[in-house]
């Protein structure tokens, strides 16, 4: 993209000021049934459709979906197009973002409601990555096929763009091998295309080894990675602090709860980070990820941050441009890099 401001959508490139609020971290078709048997299948478009119209009657204008081909395979609403790729004719490969059948299905949403969808390319975790695929590949290998996701286009998609790099994760305390060859894929793909890279780093505080490999042995700046996950990470407030002393983006995203104690834990984590002067480095967002996150299902849904939260946040001393500076100026300033 030659204009720096601007954020390659599903739909084409939009300019940073004219995507509004935003929700950084977000699954709209998403299967996670090797770990969520009852619950990780998220894959009717009708019941996505109207929640995603209910953020955007909220106010709400843009959604960075992060599901990426290990989590996107099987998801798609049409049952005929949800299988893996080679086999169902839909061009997907270990390769790919995602299966062609996720694209379209995304695309009919933002169609339907007129909000922006950022796509993400890469590489999940383990238990999820196929590790015999990446052993096959070098990371230059790897960054190409993201080169091209965010270059040219998802194979099969009609030259559909992704706008980041991630969810890329570890799922432990350490990379494994397969992560490790994915991380630097995904900075690799970084320095060529400039569009910023998102991770998983959930339960513990493994967000330190990403940055360490990510900037410290890859050369991504730090302005141009976001740490996800943080909140879930039980650990002082002083290791997100770190993050951020450290350059990067901070990003607390498990907000998918209604009860006061854990919207309590959160209003203090974020005058935390305030009171030190952070603000300017904190995303926001839900990560709805299961069936049991969407009000269809008894789920705080894609509403929950404009609604509940805010008035959490504001009550216990946030003010109202500082929440809008969360939920606007910062991930603008995070997908553009200005």
């Amino acid at each position: 993209m030659s204009n720096a401001t601007a954020v390659m959508t599903i739909r084409g490139p939009v300019n940073a000021t004219d995507l509004g609020v935003t929700l950084m971290h977000e699954h709209l078709f998403i299967n996670q049934m090797r770990e969520q048997r009852r619950t990780g299948l998220v894959n009717d478009l009708d019941m996505v459709v109207r929640e995603v119209g209910r953020f955007t009657e909220a106010g709400g204008g843009t959604i960075v979906e992060l599901t990426v081909a290990e989590l996107a395979d099987g998801a798609a609403p049409d049952p005929a197009g949800a299988h893996t790729g080679e086999r169902a004719g839909t061009g997907w490969s270990s390769g790919s973002a995602r299966p062609v059948a996720n694209v379209t299905a995304l695309a009919e949403v933002a169609a339907r409601t007129g909000v922006h969808l950022v796509l993400g390319t890469g590489h999940y975790r383990d238990p999820y990555l196929d590790k015999a695929w990446f052993d096959q590949h070098c990371a230059d290998q790897i960054a190409e096929e993201l080169v091209r996701d965010i270059s040219e286009g998802i194979p099969g998609t009609g030259g559909i763009r992704a706008g980041v790099i991630g969810e890329i994760g570890a799922d432990k305390w350490y990379l494994s091998a397969a992560e490790e060859r994915s991380f630097r894929a995904a900075a690799r793909a970084h320095r060529r295309t400039g569009v910023p890279v998102t991770t998983h780093a959930a339960r513990w505080p493994v967000g330190l080894a990403q940055l360490d490999l990510l900037c410290g042995e890859e050369g991504v700046p730090p302005d141009r990675v976001i740490i996800g996950h943080v909140d879930t990470v039980k650990a002082p407030l002083d290791y997100a602090l770190e993050l951020a002393r450290r350059g990067v983006w901070v990003q607390f995203d498990n907000l998918r709860s209604r009860r006061r104690e854990d919207l309590d834990h959160l209003s203090s984590r974020v005058l935390g980070f305030a009171r030190a002067g952070r603000l300017d480095q904190l995303l926001l967002s839900h990560d709805l990820c299961t069936t049991a996150d969407w009000p269809d299902e008894g789920g705080v849904g894609l509403t929950h941050l404009l609604g509940t939260v805010r008035r959490h946040l504001t009550a216990a001393g946030l003010g109202e441009d500082e929440f809008d500076r969360l939920l606007i100026d910062n991930p603008h300033r995070a997908l553009t890099g200005t």
